[in-house]
């Protein structure tokens, strides 16, 4: 009886593709496992006089580095505000790039103790209170978060997460439930990711400050800086950042935002 040769060439050509097509995708999976950041650390830029944040962007793009950042309504070098007009196109820009979002409150308000009454003793750095004491109470303080989220919003039509920064790191038991019972967590940072980038440089010179963070700063850190520290005389930014980016990817580890982070990433985003 006649056999086509032509069934078992066909079904062993159909082998051989299989067989490549699957050697192909478990490659392309391997080079996806290998993209994963294991070892991360987050870098978060809290908002300043914005004179360094066109070099900011640009380091972070260069190096394709996504980081959190925390928003305040503070003056600018240009005579404006870091959320005005003047910089809303830089905020859609780092929004579409794919970094994450947190308040920083809107005029930058400092805690300065507890009241009996519930209250909280505080002082703005901005806004048309700057640099008066006030009393703050719980819902004062909550309109304060969300402020610079409905801004932020406006601007990208993006939800901000609801992460927030107090100014200075300065909180208390009774303020973090405050901020809790409207929907907000703090978020700080860890002491070897202190930069330093606020400290005065006269005492504190980049070189050194950059040898520190090299040395110190493991993985899972979260990392301080800030977009303009107007009392630093020479800023951090220019001479340390990428330098930092580089040297850390060296020693293995990667960058990844607080929507990645064990804990912070659960908050959702701001309603």
């Amino acid at each position: 009886m006649h056999r086509d040769k032509r069934v078992p060439a066909a079904a062993r050509r159909l082998a051989c593709l299989v067989l490549a097509l699957g050697s192909a995708a478990s490659s392309t999976a391997a080079a996806t496992a290998g993209a994963r950041c294991e070892r991360p650390v987050y870098l978060t830029f809290d908002t300043g006089h914005m004179g360094v944040a066109p070099l900011v962007a640009e380091v972070l793009k260069k190096h394709d580095v996504k980081v959190t950042f925390f928003l305040a309504d503070e003056r600018t070098q240009d005579g404006g505000s870091s959320l005005d007009e003047r910089w809303a196109p830089w905020w859609r820009e780092r929004a579409a790039e794919g970094h994450a979002f947190g308040s920083h409150t809107m005029t930058h308000l400092r805690w300065l103790g507890d009241r009996a009454d519930g209250g909280f003793d505080m002082r703005s750095d901005f806004g048309p209170a700057a640099n008066q004491r006030r009393v703050v109470d719980a819902a004062g303080y909550c309109a304060e978060l969300a402020a610079p989220a409905a801004r932020f919003k406006a601007i990208t039509g993006q939800a901000m997460q609801a992460w927030f920064r107090a100014p200075g790191g300065k909180t208390s038991p009774a303020l973090l439930k405050a901020a809790q019972a409207c929907g907000w967590s703090h978020v700080g940072w860890s002491e070897a990711g202190f930069l330093g980038d606020e400290l005065p440089s006269e005492r504190h010179p980049n070189a050194q400050l950059l040898k520190r963070a090299l040395e110190r700063i493991r993985a899972g850190d979260i990392l301080l800086a800030h977009l303009g520290i107007w009392s630093r005389r020479d800023p951090w930014a220019p001479a340390a950042l990428e330098p930092l980016v580089e040297g850390l990817k060296a020693r293995g580890l990667c960058f990844a935002t607080l929507r990645e982070h064990p804990v912070h990433g659960r908050a959702g985003a701001v309603k």
